[in-house]
Order: structure tokens, then sequence, then C-alpha cells
């Protein structure tokens, strides 16, 4: 999955629209394989944006959870510390330093 598509359903507040249609470009993108469509793909590329938003709308006001909403701060602060951790210096054993495996 693309890094830069967030989840979105099951939030207190909600998805707003910008970042449902956010999610659908760059999933345009990433399957298009353009950040910027050449001018002669502009449109079919905008519709595909279009199409994939309402799509994702459908989906998030179909989709039914017993689970409680989760904390939009909470999740940031859960995404910040995994960063951390993912991109920190390699740790060090008896002077030999460990690479991590991907």
């Amino acid at each position: 999955m693309c890094r830069n598509i967030k989840t979105l359903h099951n939030f207190s507040p909600p998805a707003t629209d910008e970042e449902v249609r956010a999610s659908a470009l760059q999933f345009v993108r990433k399957l298009s394989g353009f950040t910027r469509p050449a001018k002669i793909n502009e449109d079919v590329f905008n519709r595909a944006v279009e199409e994939v938003t309402r799509a994702a709308h459908h989906l998030l006001d179909s989709l039914v959870t017993q689970a409680p909403a989760r904390n939009r701060e909470v999740e940031a602060a859960k995404a910040r510390a995994r960063s951390v951790r993912r991109f920190a210096p390699p740790e060090h054993h008896h002077g030999v330093a460990t690479v991590a495996s991907k």
C-alpha cells in the first residue's frame, strides 16, 4: 500500500471530503505512475480521481464497526512513534552495528 494513503475509517470526527479526495488522488497517482499527468491524460486522470473519491465515500459510509472510533491525536502520536523507530540509527551491540532487515 502507498504509505501516503491513510486509513480514514472509524475516526472521530469522521474523515473530511478533502481527506477522502487526497487519498483518492494518491491512489490514482500510484496506479497511473503520474504525479501530474500530461495534458492529453489530464481529463481521464481527473475523472478517475473523482470516481475513486465517490467510491471511497460510498465505502466509508457503508462500513459498519462495533469498535470505538479512533482519536486522531492518539493515532498521529502512534504514527510519529513508529516513524522514530523506523528511522532511528541502528543499535550497537558489543561494538558491532546491527542491520535491520526489511
